[in-house]
């Protein structure tokens, strides 16, 4: 059974996941000061969008201490996946080999990355046999 799809997470949203994703829980504040460097947002715009991140099922807090403690509902690559696919869907028409395509074209991959995507392919295509 597929697990339903979460709210696709705003720009801003992303950075706080991936404050959460590195650092692991955290509260309002420190996420705050880690957001902090090169942005002027007030502590509560921060604490207002971790509120309705956890509202959406983004965030999952931990109100047991006097400073709330919030942590990433969903891992990383749940959410790369599903940013993926929606990406690949609305952008190249479901298209693995033009999204593939465009983000080697982009991204200009160092030889250890190549080894990695050819190893991928070569599974793919020991699964298609």
């Amino acid at each position: 059974m597929a697990r339903p799809a979460l709210p696709r997470p705003t720009d801003a949203e992303l950075q706080v996941l991936r404050v959460l994703w590195q650092r692991g829980p955290r509260t309002v504040r420190q996420v705050h000061e880690e957001l902090g460097t090169g942005r002027s947002v007030g502590y509560t715009t921060t604490l207002k969008m971790m509120q309705i991140m956890a509202s959406k099922g983004l965030l999952q807090r931990d109100a047991s201490q006097r400073s709330h403690v919030y942590r990433a509902a969903v891992s990383e690559e749940r959410t790369q996946r599903q940013l993926l696919r929606d990406l690949l869907h609305r952008v190249f028409g479901g298209s693995a080999r033009k999204l593939l395509v465009q983000a080697l074209a982009e991204s200009q991959p160092d030889a250890r990355e190549l080894g990695e995507i050819r190893k991928l392919l070569d599974e793919q295509k020991g699964k298609q046999k």
